[in-house]
């Protein structure tokens, strides 16, 4: 019997930058970010390729074509592909989904010009296929003011920037996690969605980022475990990750393998959200491979192939923890193992 070779392995470069910083630790360079992901080996098996945020300094968005020829490159010199891409939409660069017209005309502007990179990636051919990630650059407090208005802005600018993402033959994901507004509960997420109304937007569903919405952080009226909950209840945390993944399953196109401990983190300048835990973490709540199922499979029990790969989110680790090579052989033997329960083979 052949061993599964999809969905494929991705690792993301973005937890080399997000949480890092003047106010954190300093940022982790995008090369050191590729030599780690191609250094990891497991029984044989390597890292497929990597995920790439667009944000500075990894990537000069407003670059030349050059540019983009370069990241190419460099990726595939370590015999990597690319998948999904995240669009650098946040202030000042970007703006708010539910700001002012000129701060959602540079949301927009800049999904654009991500777009423009994932077709150039595309047809530079070290981009099989992804989505362009978004979010909506605006925290659930400020969302809060006028949840019906707000949503209805966020809606708006989405769906501008979904048609913008169709001429590039794009598909937009919006990331399910606890500190944006009109995203930051499941409901929320759904109701948004929704409201946009677009064939080629979806749900980026991350296991530390979605496992937040069953405990309602930002959202308590949405919690789906009880209050008191008994960690060591596994029948009753298995039942709320099925009512969790049966109403977003629908809705993904992107997923992340990643653990949790329960908790919110954040570190430099970002907001708590989900914490995401080592691999090996044994304060970590999710029996990773068992659980990545519930997205992985219909409600039935049946492998969807919804994904052509999978991506490994490990945001907000400390550089000590990062640079060591055990967190990314760990990493990637979790991957390994979703592969080898919820994967298939395909000749190539």
């Amino acid at each position: 019997m052949q061993e599964n070779n999809y969905p494929k392995l991705h690792n993301a470069t973005w937890p080399g930058i997000v949480g890092k910083g003047p106010d954190s630790e300093p940022v982790i360079g995008i090369d050191t970010m590729l030599q780690m992901t191609a250094a990891a080996e497991v029984d044989g098996v390597k890292f497929d390729g990597i995920d790439i945020g667009l944000f500075s300094p990894h990537y000069d968005i407003d670059g030349s074509a050059d540019g983009i020829k370069k990241l190419a490159d460099k990726v595939g010199s370590y015999q990597l592909e690319i998948g999904s891409i995240v669009a650098p939409i946040w202030p000042p660069s970007g703006g708010s989904a539910m700001g002012s017209k000129e701060d959602r005309a540079r949301f927009v502007e800049q999904v654009r010009k991500s777009c423009q990179v994932a077709k150039q990636l595309k047809e530079l051919g070290i981009r099989k296929g992804g989505v362009v990630r978004i979010d909506s650059a605006t925290g659930p407090e400020a969302w809060s003011k006028d949840p019906a208005g707000n949503t209805k802005l966020i809606a708006q600018t989405f769906r501008e920037a979904c048609d913008v993402a169709a001429d590039y033959g794009e598909k937009l994901a919006a990331e399910g996690e606890i500190c944006w507004g009109g995203m930051h509960s499941w409901k929320a997420m759904i109701d948004t969605l929704e409201a946009v109304d677009r064939p080629n937007i979806g749900f980026q569903a991350d296991m530390s980022h979605t496992f937040l919405y069953l405990l309602g952080y930002n959202s308590p009226e949405d919690r789906i475990l009880p209050v008191d909950f008994d960690w060591n209840d596994r029948e009753t945390l298995t039942a709320a990750l099925k009512k969790l993944t049966h109403a977003l399953r629908p809705w993904t196109i992107d997923f992340h393998v990643a653990q949790n401990d329960g908790t919110v983190h954040g570190t430099g300048s970002h907001d708590k959200t989900g914490r995401h835990c080592t691999a090996a973490d044994p304060n970590g709540k999710l029996d990773i491979a068992k659980d990545a199922g519930h997205w992985l499979r219909d409600d039935n029990g049946a492998l969807t192939k919804a994904f052509r790969h999978i991506c490994w989110d490990g945001c907000m680790f400390p550089n000590e923890v990062m640079t060591q090579p055990k967190t990314w052989n760990d990493i990637l033997g979790a991957m390994i193992k979703v592969r080898r329960m919820h994967g298939w083979y395909e000749a190539e």
